[in-house]
């Protein structure tokens, strides 16, 4: 690779660009959930399970695009914490179906109360004209529907 190249350069800048917005929303979202006792994941576990009642341990592991191992050593923890409880799925008992104790859609909550990723994006939004963020909106699609169709041949 010409890293002396200007669409290298191009891409290179681009790719700092959505790093380091990644790495400060990434920052507030662990804040958020340090404040509440828990780690990103389960975080993202809780909410995921108070936005989807009922959903199955798999289902999670889909959703959150995670392997199942860190799923369940999330679950595990939140299950530890009194945050989650573990039911046999009726028709399939190796299925897992999760569900969230009263105390943890109390602490969903409070997580999406404080949502300081959230917050942070918005107030930042506001600055900006409707149709910079609707442009910058599409482009991201786009950018996201090309990479995922980039494939890596072997050479």
């Amino acid at each position: 690779m010409d890293y002396q190249d200007p669409m290298v350069k191009q891409s290179a800048a681009v790719l700092q660009s959505l790093w380091a917005i990644g790495k400060i929303t990434t920052r507030l979202s662990q804040q958020n959930a340090a404040g509440l006792g828990l780690t990103l994941q389960q975080m993202a576990v809780l909410n995921t399970l108070f936005s989807t009642p009922g959903i199955t341990l798999k289902e999670v592991t889909e959703k959150l695009d995670s392997a199942k191992s860190t799923i369940s050593v999330s679950v595990d923890g939140l299950v530890r914490m009194g945050l989650v409880e573990r039911n046999a799925s009726g028709g399939d008992r190796r299925e897992v179906q999760l569900e969230l104790t009263p105390e943890g859609i109390e602490i969903s909550r409070k997580s999406t109360q404080n949502a300081y990723a959230y917050r942070a994006m918005a107030d930042a939004l506001t600055s900006m004209p409707k149709e910079d963020i609707d442009a910058l909106l599409r482009i991201h699609r786009e950018l996201q529907t090309r990479l995922e169709q980039f494939r890596i041949d072997a050479e």
